[in-house]
């Protein structure tokens, strides 16, 4: 096994592009294949800390918690064979108070570094801007893994995201782009194709393309039972296309 912890920062400023999703699936699919696994909650919708069956306005100590105050990193272990630094709302105001902290660009670079011994892949889940959350979480990142929606008013927006990371390579040289994953498709609809069609033309000489996710009702329910789709739907079609993901993570 690694020794090299690969810190992997999902990021799209798109929202509904089923970030949250993949990084409870993917973290999971890792843990299965004995990885140590930890996810990270960047957003303050905090939409991954309760897939993962936490209710984020009872929890005291957050990932505001070690990005402002510079506490330890809060981990709630074992959920899933995953362990998660959650989020909730407080971490909305954090964006406004990193703005004057110093060294603010390596906030959760130096939050994470004192467990990165502990764990062979940390996911971090960013929220949906381009703001300083997700900033940081690309500064802290050896890699980026791009959802993107197979939506060709999804895909319009991709060459600012490119600009974000072309930025974020001045302050992090080492960051490499993981792939795109097309999400929520529909084989279907025309229009579905046609996204797919122009993210793999456009796409390709950046990063690996991965196969689309397909648009699944699943995926919903398996998060309202607070449980990967694997755990939910055993058999569901979609897991060979998050292995197929895993797997391609496992070689970064």
């Amino acid at each position: 096994m690694s020794t090299f912890t690969r810190i992997i920062t999902l990021f799209n400023q798109a929202g509904g592009v089923a970030k949250s999703t993949l990084t409870m699936n993917l973290g999971y699919h890792l843990s299965q294949k004995q990885h140590r696994v930890l996810l990270v909650d960047m957003d303050p919708q905090a939409s991954l800390t309760k897939f993962m069956g936490l209710i984020p306005k009872e929890l005291e100590k957050t990932i505001t918690s070690a990005i402002i105050e510079e506490m330890p990193l809060p981990i709630e272990p074992n959920i899933h064979g995953m362990d998660l630094a959650p989020s909730n709302r407080v971490l909305s105001s954090t964006e406004m108070l990193l703005v004057n902290t110093p060294m603010r660009d390596f906030r959760l670079k130096e939050a994470l570094e004192p467990v990165l011994e502990n764990y062979d892949f940390i996911l971090i889940d960013c929220p949906p801007s381009l703001g300083l959350l997700s900033y940081i979480s690309l500064v802290a990142a050896t890699h980026v893994l791009v959802p993107i929606e197979t939506h060709l008013k999804a895909f319009e927006g991709t060459d600012e995201l490119l600009q974000t990371l072309n930025t974020v390579k001045k302050a992090n040289k080492l960051l490499q782009i993981a792939g795109f994953v097309p999400t929520r498709y529909d084989t279907r609809n025309a229009a579905d194709n046609r996204a797919l069609g122009a993210i793999r033309e456009q796409l390709a000489s950046w990063g690996k393309v991965f196969p689309p996710v397909p648009r699944s009702t699943a995926f919903v329910d398996a998060t309202e039972d607070r449980a990967p789709l694997a755990v939910s739907y055993p058999k569901h079609p979609a897991l060979k296309i998050l292995e197929e993901i895993t797997q391609s993570l496992e070689t970064l």
